[in-house]
């Protein structure tokens, strides 16, 4: 979705600027254009406004250009300038560029030469833009326990997560490998009543299951060779707390009977004790496997299962949040900085694009592992798009040569492609459908606003 800039027009000329600003208003008609007559005029606007672009002239009586340029960057310093100037003083254009001047034309204007620049300048704007909303949600989610995200799909679990962790319910967390299912456990936990207890993590299949009985309930000593003293469990051990179970659809059948009983009844019994023991746990569970598969073929617990699934949470694969990888991304790196105690890196809006295109089959650990590689061989304080080719070389990954880099422009489609399907149909969500009011919502014409759902293939009628 592309949001309006803003451009202001800055020329003593009246005919000309008001010319400029129509010529612009019918090449970008969804941006919120003004012209004005004088730098004092312009400074007022900017104090009243926000404009992403200005586009001034050098010459001005009452202020020239360039003292234009330096004042209005102490109100607006991310804005992008342009210098509007007649043929014969373009050496002091150039040297507004020195000054902070994003570019600049001669006069007469070629329509086609403003086009291109302006393109540009708002893109840079836009991304300068969105940078600074990346870090202030950054800043926002700084804690480690915090799900990083602003997606529909990652604010839509957020509020799963909210509405069940005030409950004693057990929660069925369901996900690919690497989406964060035990970050979503460990925010249940911290928003619940249990906080001040602690939570405890069993990973089911990385212990046999001959030990994977005792690691969770304990036993008595002499219950197995090699028991030469009691061990408290797992579950005695959470007791007042929470438990997460993950990984849960790998345990074998003897042990999900013995794990039913323990749900059912609010007690455990030790290996090799003839005695129970009351135990006050709240239990989470997760999986990545289909367990109503695993129930038709007979190696899961129907009755277990229902006893999990009270209530149950989907946490959502990378390539359906894509929208949070920048985010994720820029966090990530944040993080490996941190942990490598090195001065704080950068990355480039190209970078960012690309992070975005790519498939992460591994989800989110996946991504964290590859800025892990890329802070680790990048020396340069800001990363570029060459860099993530290097990493991606010393992950075996074939280079452009061979497979091919995805063109910058196709690249870049996509990227905004899917922002903009995420954005309407969150918008659409919210209106019921209502084009009229999801076009003033968004602030886009409900012409533009029709545009848009036709590309896309979005019925606004499906949400009503």
């Amino acid at each position: 979705m592309t949001h309006a800039i803003g451009i202001l027009i800055v020329d003593d000329e009246k005919d000309f600027a008001t010319g400029l600003a129509r010529l612009l208003g019918r090449h970008y008609p969804d941006e919120h254009i003004m012209a004005v007559l004088s730098g004092s005029e312009a400074l007022a606007a900017l104090q009243n406004d926000v404009f992403g672009l200005m586009l001034t002239d050098l010459n001005m009586p009452d202020m020239d250009g360039v003292e234009l340029l330096r004042r209005a960057r102490e109100i607006a310093p991310d804005m992008s300038v342009v210098m509007l100037t007649a043929y014969g003083t373009v050496a002091t254009a150039v040297d507004a560029l020195k000054k902070g001047a994003y570019d600049f034309l001669t006069k007469p204007v070629d329509p086609k030469d403003l086009f291109h620049v302006v393109d540009r300048g708002i893109e840079r704007s836009r991304l300068l833009g969105e940078n600074a909303r990346l870090q202030e949600l950054l800043a926002e989610q700084k804690g480690a326990n915090e799900l990083v995200g602003d997606s529909l799909a990652i604010r839509r679990l957020k509020e799963g997560i909210a509405a069940v962790a005030e409950s004693e319910y057990t929660v069925l967390i369901r996900g690919e490998s690497g989406t964060g299912k035990e970050l979503v456990a460990r925010t249940i936990h911290r928003l619940s009543g249990r906080r001040e207890k602690s939570m405890l993590t069993v990973n089911c299949p990385a212990i046999p299951d001959q030990l994977l009985e005792s690691e969770l309930f304990g036993h008595v000593k002499g219950a197995f060779t090699g028991a030469d003293r009691d061990r408290k469990g797992i579950f005695v051990s959470a007791d007042g707390g929470t438990l997460l179970l993950d990984e849960i659809g790998d345990i074998s059948p003897g042990i999900q009977t013995k794990l039913l009983r323990a749900l059912q009844e609010g007690e455990i019994r030790p290996v090799g004790s003839s005695t129970t023991l009351p135990v006050d746990v709240r239990i989470l569970a997760s999986t990545n496997q289909p367990l109503e598969d695993k129930i038709k073929d007979g190696s899961f617990r129907e009755d277990l299962y229902y006893r999990l699934n009270v209530l149950n949470l989907n946490v959502p694969a990378l390539r359906d949040r894509s929208d949070d990888i920048a985010l994720l991304a820029r966090h990530f790196l944040t993080i490996s900085c941190e942990e490598m105690k090195v001065a704080p890196k950068n990355m480039s809006p190209d970078a960012v694009a690309y992070l975005s295109t790519k498939a992460w089959p591994g989800n989110v650990r996946e991504l964290q592992n590859f800025i892990r590689r890329l802070a680790v061989f990048s020396s340069s304080e800001s990363l570029e798009l060459v860099h993530l080719r290097l990493v991606e070389g010393l992950d075996g990954v074939p280079g452009e040569e061979t497979s091919g880099l995805t063109p910058y422009k196709d690249a870049k489609e996509k990227v905004v492609d899917d922002f903009t399907r995420a954005y309407v149909e969150e918008l659409l969500a919210e209106t019921r459908g209502n084009v009229s009011e999801a076009a003033r919502q968004s602030g886009l014409s409900r012409v533009a606003l029709q545009k848009i759902l036709k590309r896309l293939d979005v019925v606004a009628g499906t949400y009503k």
